[in-house]
């Protein structure tokens, strides 16, 4: 019901830092720490990413520096110990990349960032190839949203389509990204229906629902 939602492409960053399997490992810092960012897409060919080294996986060389680990530790940790000894871009990724299409919602790459707890995708098409990198702050991008644009999305997409004979008589008002629904309605059964619907609305941060059946008005007008 709500209008169409935002997809990765409508906030990714088209510019990216990114470096080729071969970079060494001071080169991957470098690069890190120019453009403020805390991994990097690892290309070959003509931009197909096939990994993804993050600032994870250049701790180990830091931890393991100046130390000796025993047996358990060598065993619990061979993948931070091999890491550890990395000089190339590709002994550090991390392959195969969690990647994300431009296409995808915001709601979906928030779901892969969760589970595979990582704070930027590489924006891939269908071929593997490079088109951005999206980060935990550009899905929070459409909290930026006005009241009004909310408020006049939510009364579109929401109250018009499922109230068509009583939306002239439902407020729709907005505050800091809170909207609150307040009037009467021919059918009470689809208040929490609008509720809902008016909570997926993106940059929508809370939903009061204060919509009563008309049966119950003692304002005959």
């Amino acid at each position: 019901m709500p209008g169409k939602p935002h997809t990765v492409s409508d906030v990714m960053t088209r510019t990216v830092a990114a470096i080729g399997r071969d970079a060494p490992f001071k080169d991957v810092v470098t690069l890190m720490t120019e453009w403020k960012v805390s991994a990097l897409p690892v290309l070959e060919g003509d931009g197909r990413v096939i990994g993804v080294v993050s600032e994870a996986d250049l701790l180990p060389k830091e931890e393991f520096r100046d130390s000796d680990p025993d047996r358990f530790t060598q065993r619990q940790r061979l993948d931070d110990l091999a890491k550890a000894g990395a000089v190339t871009a590709e002994e550090l990724m991390s392959t195969p990349a969690v990647t994300v299409h431009p296409n995808a919602t915001l709601a979906q790459a928030a779901r892969i960032m969760a589970q595979r707890k990582v704070k930027r995708l590489p924006v891939v098409n269908d071929e593997s190839l490079l088109e951005g990198v999206v980060s935990r702050s550009d899905l929070l991008k459409v909290f930026l949203r006005g009241d009004e644009e909310l408020a006049e999305e939510v009364r579109h997409e929401v109250v018009d389509r499922l109230f068509p004979l009583s939306a002239d008589h439902i407020q729709v008002e907005v505050a800091e990204g809170a909207v609150t629904l307040t009037g009467w309605v021919e059918d009470n059964g689809l208040a929490a229906v609008a509720e809902r619907l008016a909570r997926a609305v993106e940059g929508v941060v809370d939903v009061r629902c204060c919509l009563v059946p008309a049966s119950t008005r003692s304002d005959p007008g």
